[in-house]
């Protein structure tokens, strides 16, 4: 089983910046590809972005590229989703996920965080 719990969201100003992390409780953490995705109220859960095991190789969503940046600390069992100039339509649950492989859609992944909720607002 693997146990997810996220941690750093908050209300934060457009513009503004933070780094959400999400701890696994699982043996052999850099065997699972990690995700982030998001959920605004009203909409469908979201893709942001996903890390190989090894970190190696990770991949953001498309609209999101140059702002959010994914990165994972083995030592740790951490996965980290640092977002930047934060705008307010980024305004949603964050969700980390897990999964023996990456994948872009919330089908792909067997783990679930109960999620963090990012405010961006004046």
């Amino acid at each position: 089983q693997v146990q997810l719990a996220e941690s750093g969201g908050g209300l934060v100003q457009p513009g503004g910046s933070l780094r959400l992390s999400c701890v696994a409780s699982v043996r052999a953490f850099r065997s699972y590809a990690m995700a982030w995705f998001r959920q605004a109220p009203g909409k469908e859960r979201e893709f942001v972005a996903a890390t190989s095991g090894s970190g190696s190789s990770t991949y953001s969503a498309d609209s999101l590229k140059g702002r959010f940046i994914i990165s994972r600390d083995n030592d740790k069992d951490t996965v980290y989703l640092q977002m930047n100039s934060l705008k307010p339509e980024d305004t949603a649950v964050y969700y980390c996920a897990a999964a023996l492989r990456v994948g872009f859609s919330d089908y792909a992944y067997d783990y679930w965080g109960q999620g963090t909720q990012v405010t961006v607002s004046l």
